[in-house]
């Protein structure tokens, strides 16, 4: 595994792990972005462990990525995350040490190009979240009240009918066999309680 200490593929190993973390954060369950996060985050891992490294780009490292999470539980974070992709970019290209503590191991243009495909990464996937989660939920459950469905169950105690395309629970005064035109009346938390429609022919 010695390959990986060359400092420009370790530095690019990191950042597809790092990539490559986030979307597995973002897509969950499809498995091979999974693999692929852990795949290179142990070669980077190796990398990192096996490779002299500078402290202070590391902390600007850490600082970046504290700040990445920091963004989402602030009004005014745009400018966080601004800092925080700096950080994460000046950190990574910086982290493997050279004599010259100010001169970075990876080489320039390479640390340019990714530095600069990396940032515009994080800031489209951090700006997408941070709307994601400033976003007012934008669906009014009692809109269905007046609504008209499918039972998909016999229904009177319990049962369950099928409203503008979503399968909820349901409660009926009277027995509604299962396959009727049903007309919500009134919602008590996830549960509607339905009236029989009666088809006009």
């Amino acid at each position: 595994m010695d390959f990986i200490l060359d400092p420009n593929l370790a530095y690019l190993v990191l950042v597809v792990a790092t990539i490559l973390a986030i979307l597995a954060l973002l897509s969950p369950g499809s498995g091979f972005i999974e693999a692929g996060a852990v795949i290179a985050g142990l070669f980077a891992a190796y990398s990192i462990y096996r490779l002299p490294l500078n402290g202070w780009a590391l902390t600007i490292l850490v600082i970046g990525g504290t700040l990445f999470l920091f963004a989402f539980f602030r009004k005014d974070r745009r400018w966080i995350l601004g800092v925080s992709i700096l950080c994460i970019v000046i950190g990574s290209a910086f982290l493997f040490r050279t004599e010259r503590w100010w001169q970075p191991a990876v080489n320039p243009l390479l640390a340019t190009l990714v530095s600069g495909i990396s940032g515009g990464f994080f800031w489209v996937v951090g700006r997408k979240l941070l709307e994601a989660s400033a976003a007012v939920p934008v669906h009014n459950l009692d809109q269905l009240i007046g609504a008209i469905g499918e039972a998909k169950t016999d229904i009177h105690q319990h049962g369950s009918v099928q409203v503008e395309g979503e399968l909820w629970s349901a409660t009926s005064h009277t027995p509604i066999p299962a396959g009727s035109l049903v007309r919500v009346v009134k919602r008590e938390g996830f549960t509607l309680e339905v009236v029989k429609e009666e088809q006009t022919s």
